[in-house]
C-alpha cells in the first residue's frame, strides 16, 4: 500500500464508518453522515463526517459547523489520539487498515494516551520524537544563516517529517523541520519552536507561515548556553531565535534567551543571579514595548538593562552580511568593559 497521505486518507475513507466508529467513538451515525462534537471526538453534533461518496464529495471527508474545521480522516486520527508527526499518524492508519474489520466501539487500549494539542506535553513529545541537531538539514541549515552553535546545544534538535496544516485550505504536508525548545528557567520544556525547512536544503519551506510555535511561552524562552540552577550574572534576550543564535555565534559564553515575540519578551522570567541584561533590538520599532517593559520589570528586580542595537535590520543581518569579525567589534562597543574583555577576548 502506497504510504502517501491521499492514498492513506482514500483507503481510511472506503471504511468512513468503521474508522468513525473507532476514533470518533462518542458520535453516531445518521443517515450518510457520522455526527460528534468535533474532531477531538468531544460529544456534540457539530460535526458531520461524510459516510459514502455522493455529489457533495468523497467518502471521509468533514467539517466542523461550529469551528469552521474540515479535513479527512487522517486528521480526524491526528486529533483523536493527539499525534503530532505524519509519520505516527500514517503509522496507526496502516496499523488500523490492516485490521480484518474493527469491531464496534473498541478502541486500541494500548495507545498512547492523547496530549491536548498544542499543550507543552506536546511539545515535549516532539521534541523527544526529534533527533539531534549535528550532520542534518538542520545543522545545514543554520550555517546558511551564518549560525554556528556549541556542539551539542540541548535546546535544538531536527525532525526529518514535521506535520504542517495550511490553516486557511486544511491541506497537509510533511517537511523537514528544526526544533527549538521553548523552556523555563528550570530547564522544563514548556513549548517549542518550529521552523520548516525545504528539502533541498534552499533554506526555510515556501510557506505562507514557515515558523510556528506551540506551548507555554509567556515567562518562557528558547534558551541557549542555560545551565539550570547556576546562576547567571550576565545574560541577553530579544525576540527572535535567529537574533539571539547570531549573538551567541560570536559571544559563545554569552547564555542568550530567544523569547520568539515582543509581547513574550516583556514578560521574560529571569535566572537566579542574574545582574546584568542586554536587550537586542531590532532596527525597526515594531518590539519597542516589549523592551521597554522588559527594562522595567529588570530595573525592578535590581538587574542593569542594556539594549544592544544592530547596525542593518537584526544580528543575523549583520552576522551574514558584515561577518562575525565586524559584528563583534560593533558589539564591543555597546558591552561593558567588563563584559567585552570576557565575551570578545579576541575583539
Amino acid at each position: 500500500m502506497s504510504g502517501s497521505a491521499s492514498e492513506l486518507a482514500r483507503r481510511l475513507g472506503e471504511h468512513a464508518e468503521a474508522v468513525c466508529r473507532e476514533y470518533l467513538s462518542n458520535g453516531h451515525r445518521s443517515g450518510n453522515h457520522w455526527i460528534v462534537g468535533d474532531v477531538r471526538n468531544t460529544r456534540g453534533r457539530s460535526m458531520h463526517v461524510r459516510l459514502r461518496a455522493n455529489t457533495k464529495g468523497p467518502s471521509g471527508k468533514w467539517v466542523d459547523e461550529a469551528s469552521g474545521e474540515h479535513g479527512d480522516l487522517l486528521d480526524v486520527i491526528r486529533e483523536s489520539c493527539g499525534l503530532i508527526v505524519f509519520r505516527d499518524v500514517a503509522d496507526e492508519a496502516r496499523r488500523f487498515l490492516a485490521l480484518p474489520r474493527p469491531q464496534p466501539l473498541v478502541s486500541d487500549q494500548s495507545r498512547q494516551p492523547a496530549a491536548a494539542r498544542g499543550s507543552p506535553e506536546a511539545a515535549r513529545r516532539l521534541f523527544a520524537m526529534s533527533q539531534p541537531l549535528a550532520g542534518t538539514l538542520a545543522e545545514r541549515y543554520l550555517a546558511g544563516r551564518g549560525i554556528l552553535l556549541p556542539a551539542g546545544e540541548p535546546a535544538l534538535r531536527f525532525h526529518p517529517g514535521c506535520y504542517y496544516r495550511d490553516l486557511v485550505t486544511g491541506e497537509t504536508v510533511i517537511l523537514p523541520a528544526l526544533i527549538a525548545a521553548v523552556s523555563g528557567v528550570d530547564g522544563r520544556i514548556t513549548g517549542l519552536q518550529r521552523t520548516w525547512l525545504d528539502p533541498a536544503g534552499t533554506g526555510k519551506a515556501q510557506l505562507v507561515d514557515p515558523r510556528r510555535s506551540l506551548g507555554n511561552l509567556l515567562g518562557n524562552a528558547i534558551w541557549l548556553g542555560l545551565s539550570p540552577g547556576t546562576p547567571v550574572p550576565v545574560m541577553a534576550a530579544g525576540e527572535g531565535f535567529e537574533t539571539m543564535a547570531s549573538l551567541r555565534t560570536v559571544m559563545p559564553a554569552l547564555p542568550v534567551a530567544a523569547a520568539t515575540s515582543a509581547n513574550h519578551l516583556s514578560a521574560l522570567s529571569f535566572p537566579p543571579g542574574c545582574r546584568r541584561l542586554y536587550i537586542a533590538a531590532d532596527a525597526d520599532a515594531a518590539g519597542r514595548h516589549g523592551i521597554e517593559r522588559l527594562s522595567q520589570r529588570a530595573g525592578e528586580a535590581g538587574i542593569l538593562a542594556l539594549t544592544l542595537r544592530p547596525r542593518l535590520g537584526d544580528f543575523n543581518d549583520d552576522l551574514r552580511h558584515l561577518g562575525p569579525g565586524h559584528l563583534a567589534a560593533w558589539l564591543g562597543d555597546q558591552l561593558a568593559p567588563d563584559d567585552a574583555r570576557v565575551l570578545l577576548p579576541s575583539a
